[in-house]
């Protein structure tokens, strides 16, 4: 059964060859999903659960960095920021999951678990 599919020949078209692409491609969209996959589910615990049981604050909106005059310098900073920014969300999602939602056992502990989902889904698609 293993080898039924093996003398089935389909060609590929040309936009499909990536030869050497191909990792970065998959990182890539790996990254993507993860990324939109945490925002998925943030999105379900916001639509699911009232502003009493699931706190919307618990959302900071920035702007991004559009334009850059130290070029590789500032490229690292940036990320070396970013990379700040996700750790430190991840730690306050805990803090606010188990603060807010595991302790207290009065509310649902899905938004708590939604919004740490959502920081480390988001955290790995980088």
């Amino acid at each position: 059964m293993a080898g039924c599919l093996d003398n089935i020949q389909i060609e590929r078209p040309e936009w499909m060859e990536l030869g050497e692409k191909r990792n970065a491609v998959a990182s890539i969209v790996a990254g993507s999903l993860q990324f939109f996959t945490g925002w998925w589910i943030i999105i379900d615990v916001a639509a699911h659960f009232s502003s009493v049981q699931f706190d919307h604050a618990y959302h900071v909106r920035g702007e991004s960095y559009t334009n850059g005059f130290l070029g590789q310098r500032a490229c690292r900073i940036w990320l070396f920021i970013g990379f700040v920014l996700g750790f430190g969300s991840i730690i306050a999602s805990i803090w606010i999951m188990f603060g807010v939602y595991v302790l207290p056992s009065k509310t649902p502990i899905y938004p708590g678990i939604g919004l740490f989902l959502q920081n480390i889904l988001i955290f790995a698609g980088y």
